[in-house]
């Protein structure tokens, strides 16, 4: 019998490393026998990294950079492919779990230090940089990042604001000069974890916020800055990304990526089951086990248990789920092609 487990973080508790060993350990006990595969596997937010690592050959190059308030920390980059591919983990410099809950600040969060990371990437001379920017504490439109690879921002007097921007800064914004950016020919493809817009009642702001420290009047604030953004980007450099599907994943950096780096948004999951040779893997498997937190309504747009599930399913694997809550009908995750 073969058996893939390939679950993923279990937010606030294991990583999928550990969640993957587990599923493992007990397997053994049961089934010694077995031939057990483990495939931990994210979605382009906290953890991924770790997980491609354990799940496919690559290296750690690190690096300082700073992290959502301004502080220097150490960071790091994988790299992949014989150095042909970098992947950057956005919640490696502004991870919302990096910040215990009473000293988060949505409003002056930046995600600067993601475009440190991205720089240090392109330094590497990869042909290729993949960007996963789930699990962010951020809400600036990925303003901050752009900072960081040379993109200037101007009040309305005229004045460059000062690096880094965070969401409160948002509406103070009247020019953007992308001339001093970074000359940068390699592909950017940006792991995204939801499908949200960037603004209105499914934007980044409203999903998002509460989880980031947002109280109901800051949510609004942001909202308004995230859809002034927006204009300004449109007027200033003729990008309309304020409906773009995935704009809103990571307080926006979704469109900031898209926007300042020419990033194209696709799937997290489904380019790290490219990644991690899911599709090969499957093959032949009697049993996939998968899991992550909670199974409930986000799980069903772009999460890692549902890409797994479909993707086995058109193997003729079953999946059960390993998960800590089940916020669903049994039809709706029976769709989804999950089993048990």
């Amino acid at each position: 019998m073969k058996i893939l487990c390939a679950p993923d973080s279990f937010k606030g508790s294991i990583t999928a490393v550990e969640a993957a060993a587990a599923m493992a350990s007990g397997l053994r006990k049961a089934l010694p026998e077995a031939e057990i595969d483990c495939c931990p596997v994210g979605d382009g937010g906290d953890g991924t990294l770790e997980s491609l690592l354990a799940s496919t050959k690559g290296k750690l190059v690190t690096t300082k950079v700073r992290n959502q308030m301004g502080a220097l920390i150490e960071s790091e980059i994988g790299i992949f492919d014989n150095g042909s591919l970098a992947f950057v983990e956005s919640a490696k410099a502004i991870g919302v779990g990096k910040v215990p809950p009473e000293e988060r600040d949505v409003m002056s969060a930046s995600s600067f230090g993601v475009g440190q990371l991205i720089q240090k990437a392109v330094d590497m001379s990869p042909q290729r940089i993949i960007v996963g920017i789930g699990g962010s504490s951020t809400t600036d439109g990925g303003c901050g990042m752009a900072q960081a690879l040379g993109v200037q921002f101007f009040d309305p007097s005229g004045q460059l604001i000062s690096e880094p921007i965070g969401g409160a800064d948002l509406s103070n914004i009247a020019a953007i000069d992308t001339s001093q950016r970074a000359a940068n020919d390699i592909p950017i493809t940006v792991a995204c974890d939801v499908s949200n817009p960037l603004t209105g009642p499914n934007g980044a702001a409203h999903v998002y916020g509460p989880q980031k420290g947002a109280n109901a009047d800051q949510i609004i604030q942001l909202d308004d800055g995230l859809r002034h953004l927006a204009r300004i980007i449109s007027r200033n450099l003729g990008s309309h990304i304020e409906r773009i599907k995935g704009a809103g994943a990571a307080g926006g950096l979704g469109a900031g990526l898209a926007t300042f780096a020419s990033a194209k948004l696709e799937s997290g999951i489904d380019i790290i089951l490219d990644l991690v040779a899911f599709r090969t893997r499957i093959q032949g498997a009697d049993l996939c086990l998968t899991g992550e937190g909670s199974l409930d309504e986000q799980s069903l747009y772009g999460k890692a248990c549902t890409g797994i599930a479909r993707e086995a399913s058109k193997a003729g694997v079953p999946v059960a789920a390993l998960v800590g809550s089940i916020r669903l009908d049994p039809g709706r995750w029976l769709e989804a092609g999950i089993t048990e």
